[in-house]
C-alpha cells in the first residue's frame, strides 16, 4: 500500500490497517471490533465466511482475524480458499480449545492460534506483527 498524503500538509500519513474479524458469535464480533478499534485499527466484521467472501475487503483487507468453529466455512476453510485466489493478507486464527487436528493444520499453513478467551494483548500484538511484515 502506498502511504496516503496529508491534504493540509502533503506530508505521508500512515492509513489505519484494515482488520476483518468474522465470527458467528455477536458479542466476540463486537468486543473485537471494541477492542481493536481502541488500538487504532479500522475494524470491519462479518457473522459468516460467506458474507465477508461477498465484499471488496477480500482485497482490501490487511489481516484477516476469523474464528475456526462457523457454521457452513470453517476458518481455515476461509484461509484456503482466500489463499486459492491469491489473497495476501496474512491471517489469524481465534478459537477455543483447538483440537489437535486443527492445531497440525494451521501449522502447516502457518497460520498463527490465538484462544479464546485470551484474546487481548495477544490478538493485538499478532495484529500489529502481521500488519507490519505481511504474516500472521
Amino acid at each position: 500500500r502506498q502511504p496516503a498524503r496529508s491534504m493540509r500538509t502533503g506530508q505521508k500519513v500512515s492509513t489505519p490497517a484494515l482488520v476483518v474479524v468474522i465470527d458467528d458469535d455477536v458479542s466476540v464480533r463486537t468486543s473485537l471490533k471494541f477492542l481493536l478499534e481502541l488500538e487504532g485499527f479500522v475494524v470491519h466484521s462479518y457473522a459468516s465466511a460467506a458474507e465477508f467472501l461477498s465484499t471488496d475487503d477480500v482485497e482490501r483487507c490487511s489481516c484477516l482475524v476469523t474464528d475456526q468453529n462457523m457454521p457452513g466455512m470453517s476458518g481455515l476453510d476461509l484461509i484456503a480458499q482466500l489463499r486459492t485466489r491469491h489473497a495476501s493478507a496474512p491471517a489469524i486464527l481465534i478459537t477455543s480449545d483447538p483440537s489437535l487436528f486443527v492445531r497440525e493444520r494451521a501449522r502447516k499453513a502457518a497460520i498463527p492460534i490465538v484462544e479464546k478467551p485470551r484474546l487481548g494483548n495477544a490478538l493485538c500484538d499478532r495484529i500489529r506483527d502481521a500488519v507490519a511484515h505481511g504474516h500472521g
